[in-house]
């Protein structure tokens, strides 16, 4: 039966053909109204908007009250910026439908493009008392946005939280309420919003879902990963859930559980780059690095500008010193994106490994112009000029790093290093008081320069005061 009414439907790619060749040749023919509403429908979504304006006046011509074609070229009008003649259409529309949501609704939604979110707001409160119940959520959410275009994001919280009151499954209340906690800092509040949902239905997996994001932009990955695992529990083909848990994993170094993750992801979404380089990432840490390989070259596969893949397949090649092949892959991932500091930061590296002193300066430079809060710049940098006996150039480089970021204890040890082997001993000490103040456990570091640090009487004089 399915089948034979299947058969029976009009073929609207039909309609669409006829009315190309009625324009081609300017003849007149008729269509009914489905066939213009289909035929305006294929237009759009080709993102042909000229042409199906051009529908849609055709079509009223035959059936000027129809609000199915007044709301599509309303709409067309909206996104061509004519923004008074798409009011003026629904106002007309209105006169017909005076009960209508649909009207009102777009005429929010050309207020909200037209940049007044104020007035949208209010339209679509008053949209609240004329709509059931159980369908409020969507105004409000509508509202929630309008007010967050406007920057008020105190009041549009406020409204994706009543409809999620209303609807907990609204995906989109969820996501924007999230962000607009993000910019609010008021993450830590949310907490307990989810867990009132979640208390409502402990079988929402999106509110556990979202819960397990602001866990995991606290940095709280262990709560995180439990939020994580109720939602993957309650819908096992949730990918985007365990696309999170496995970064969860990630930041706790935990790799193995990691891999495992997004191999549940693979599994339940379409492979992208971006998850094969993620999938890549976890074998490189678990220096399975044939595997990791193979992940980033699947990821190329996909994508062959995907420039992370490059970095990637640069980073295993390295590991293994094979210098050239590694920075012909770092070369790609940079020709396609110059501004990641970890790109230059790793091409300083193999220039110094391969004896590219010049280059490799040069990228330690760019990187840090990039990313000059980045403390892993200033050491390697700085210790690739000291390990060439430049120890005034490493000390400039330690400096600088300090002005960057001027609580950073192993920059302060690297200072004092720096300095006693330039012989400048009674600024190096002051510098190292400083370090012992930020950061005493990691003096030990001071061992990789000086073996002999208990001989060193003055050095192991202050550490030991500072122990006590």
């Amino acid at each position: 039966m399915p089948l034979e009414f299947e058969e029976r439907r009009p073929d609207w790619r039909e309609s669409v053909q006829r009315f190309e060749n009625m324009l081609k040749h300017q003849e007149r023919q008729f269509f009914d109204l489905d066939a213009y509403e289909h035929i305006v429908e294929h237009y759009i979504g080709e993102g042909n908007w000229e042409r199906a304006l051009q529908a849609c006046d055709l079509g009223l011509e035959n059936f000027p009250y129809s609000l199915e074609l007044m709301l599509d070229k309303a709409h067309l009008l909206s996104q061509s910026q004519e923004y008074d003649e798409a009011l003026d259409l629904l106002e007309r529309a209105a006169l017909f439908n005076p009960s209508d949501t649909d009207i009102m609704l777009m005429q929010g939604e050309v207020f909200n493009l037209m940049g007044d979110h104020e007035q949208a707001a209010e339209l679509y409160e008053s949209l609240l008392s004329r709509t059931e119940e159980d369908e409020k959520d969507e105004i409000l959410f509508e509202i929630g946005q309008s007010y967050q275009n406007a920057g008020k994001y105190e009041d549009a919280i406020k409204f994706y939280k009543e409809a999620l009151m209303v609807n907990m499954e609204n995906e989109n209340a969820l996501y924007e309420m999230a962000f607009c906690l993000d910019i609010l800092g008021e993450l830590e509040g949310s907490i307990d919003f989810y867990n009132q949902l979640i208390d409502r239905n402990p079988y929402s997996f999106n509110a556990w879902y979202n819960l397990g994001i602001v866990y995991s932009k606290l940095n709280r990955h262990e709560d995180a990963l439990f939020a994580y695992d109720y939602a993957t529990v309650i819908k096992e083909d949730f990918a985007s859930a365990y696309f999170n848990m496995a970064n969860a994993y990630m930041n706790l170094e935990r790799y193995q559980e990691a891999k495992e993750a997004f191999l549940q992801t693979l599994a339940h979404e379409p492979p992208s780059a971006d998850l094969y380089c993620h999938l890549g990432a976890s074998y490189e840490k678990l220096e399975d690095f044939e595997q990791a390989l193979k992940h980033y070259r699947d990821a190329l596969k996909l994508d062959n500008e995907w420039d992370e893949a490059w970095y990637g397949i640069a980073a295993c090649l390295a590991v293994q010193e094979k210098w050239v092949e590694a920075i012909s892959c770092l070369r790609r991932a940079i020709k396609l994106n110059e501004h990641v500091a970890d790109y230059w930061l790793m091409m300083g590296d193999i220039e110094y490994k391969m004896g590219h002193l010049l280059g490799s300066h040069e990228a330690f430079e760019k990187a840090s112009q990039l990313e000059p809060d980045f403390e892993d710049i200033w050491l390697k940098w700085s210790l690739v000029a000291f390990d060439q006996g430049d120890y005034k150039k490493a000390v400039e480089i330690a400096l600088e790093g300090l002005d960057e970021i001027p609580d950073s204890g192993n920059l302060y040890y690297r200072a004092t290093a720096y300095l006693l082997h330039k012989g400048e001993y009674r600024e190096a000490l002051l510098y190292l008081e400083i370090a012992l103040t930020l950061d005493f456990e990691s003096h030990t570091q001071l061992y990789d320069f000086f073996p002999d640090l208990e001989r060193q009487k003055a050095l192991f004089k202050i550490v030991e005061q500072y122990r006590k």
